[in-house]
This record gives structure tokens, sequence and C-alpha cells, in this order.
């Protein structure tokens, strides 16, 4: 979902959509420094109810940037989220192109 035209002068080359979502991008930052979070926690820390926070996680797994891990703990279902590393791979290339965006160019020599 990257915006870029694929020229490596471009400052879009690497933006993505998907991931400039306010919320979106929010996640995938939590997720990049945690490596993996509970879903509560990742609530939480966001301030978001419950189904704001799984439909934009579904749109992240959507599109191949997130998965979930499911698993019984204190005889509770709990979930998981990571980051793939398609995922990991867009949200570095998302933060480079916004680098890109609002850091001024290097002066030709």
């Amino acid at each position: 979902m990257s915006a870029g035209s694929g020229d490596p002068g471009d400052p879009m080359t690497g933006f993505d959509t998907t991931i400039h979502a306010p919320h979106r991008l929010r996640i995938c930052a939590l997720l990049e420094g945690a490596g993996e979070a509970e879903f509560a926690l990742v609530q939480n820390q966001l301030g978001l109810s419950a189904s704001a926070l799984s439909k934009h996680v579904t749109v992240l797994m959507d599109a191949g940037y997130a998965e979930q891990r499911k698993a019984v703990r204190d005889t509770r279902q709990r979930v998981w989220l990571r980051l793939t590393k398609q995922g990991h791979a867009a949200y570095q290339g998302h933060l480079a192109a916004l680098r890109a965006i609002v850091e001024p160019p290097d002066p030709a020599p």
C-alpha cells in the first residue's frame, strides 16, 4: 500500500497509507519496540476501545503487517500481537519516508 513512485529520490518512496493512519502508526511503533505485546496492554497504552483496536489490527493483519497469537493464561484466553517481517520492513520504510518529507534535503556540493 505504498504511495511512493519507486524512485529512490522520491520522498514518498516507502510511504505507506495503511500504516500512516494515526492509530495504526502508534500500534506499529509500540509493537516495533516491544516485539510482542498482549492485546490488553496495547489497548491500555493507546487508550482505544477493544473494538477500535481490533479493527486497526485487522487492517494490519490483512496487509500482512501484523499477526496474533492466542493462548490460555490464568484460565483466560489471551491474545498477543506482533509485527511480521513484512510489517517491520513496511514500518521502517514508512518512517524513512516521513523523515525524507520533513528533513531538508542536503545541499548540492
